[in-house]
């Protein structure tokens, strides 16, 4: 009977003691690691509150998803809405609020310059109106 002798010679380092090393400091620097960027001070979010009525009085500022506005139920230009505003702005303090009406699918590149030039105009009450989906829109998905 002839028995084969294994080749001597370098047989190379068996690699699973480096998996696993690799897989642990991956699994430790998850852990310990931010995922995310904070600020360097306390940031409280606002609040939503839902199931009340509108505060009565004041502009509402229509944003459709396309970018079309409308003040008080009248559509105008973008030019129209801030030189109506600006007469707004000119009354005596305080001033009325505004509220803004943005379509779920409208762009934040609309609405935020809205919002930069009523408070530039001194409007400090300021509400965006959000609407819950109906029951049937959220079957429909």
């Amino acid at each position: 009977m002839r028995l084969r002798r294994p080749k001597s010679g370098f047989q190379g380092e068996p690699i699973t003691a480096l998996i696993d090393v690799v897989f642990f400091l991956l699994v430790f620097f998850m852990l310990i690691g931010r995922m995310d960027a904070t600020a360097p001070f306390e940031v409280e979010p606002p609040l939503a509150r839902s199931g009340q009525d509108l505060p009565a009085g004041g502009l509402t500022l229509s944003l459709s998803a396309s970018g079309d506005l409308a003040l008080d139920g009248r559509p105008m230009s973008e030019d129209e809405v801030e030189q109506h505003l600006a007469q707004s702005a000119t009354g005596a303090p305080p001033l009325p609020r505004l509220r803004i009406n943005a379509h779920r699918q409208a762009e934040l590149r609309h609405l935020l310059p809205l919002i930069a030039k009523a408070e530039a105009l001194g409007f400090d009450d300021i509400s965006l109106i959000v609407t819950p989906p109906s029951p049937r829109a959220e079957d429909a998905r």
